[in-house]
């Protein structure tokens, strides 16, 4: 076998490695920041200007679009640029936004508060089915409506 045609059937059999254009992930798609220093760049390519350094592992973006290794992201403030996938998790989070929320005991505003998080605080999104989703912060674990906070589309289901 000559050696190119090796170098094929080897690109065949092994999957692609993370972050590869050709996993057909959904665009667009909720990830989350892996690192507490994250570089939000113009374009695709350590070369290009830094536009913000991220600072909150965990915090939720947006995928909009997908460049070779590179993601462009859009946070909940709306800001947009390229980060490398390497830097990007699919766990999913989310943020509080606008005013201090209340997470219910159950998917119901009448039920008990469970916790009040303030606009900023990321909470791991465990599930969403209709207008309520399940989060999880610091051990506490209730319902939210998925209208207070950023990090999952009007109708995504998501399950645990």
């Amino acid at each position: 076998m000559r050696a190119g045609a090796a170098a094929v059937l080897l690109a065949i059999l092994l999957p692609a490695g993370p972050g590869k254009a050709d996993d057909k992930l959904p665009i667009p798609r909720f990830a989350s920041l892996k690192s507490d220093e994250v570089n939000l760049r113009t374009g695709p390519g350590e070369d290009k200007p830094k536009l913000w350094v991220y600072q909150r592992a965990g915090m939720p973006v947006e995928i909009i679009d997908e460049f070779d290794t590179w993601r462009r992201i859009r946070d909940y403030k709306g800001v947009v640029g390229w980060v490398s996938g390497s830097l990007l998790s699919g766990k999913r989070t989310a943020i509080v936004t606008e005013t201090r929320r209340t997470l219910h005991a159950k998917a119901d505003a009448a039920s008990p508060a469970v916790a009040e998080l303030d606009p900023g605080v990321i909470a791991r999104l465990i599930a969403c089915d209709g207008a309520w989703c399940r989060l999880e912060i610091k051990g506490y674990v209730g319902w939210m409506l998925r209208t207070e906070f950023w990090g999952v589309f009007p109708d995504e289901v998501v399950k645990d």
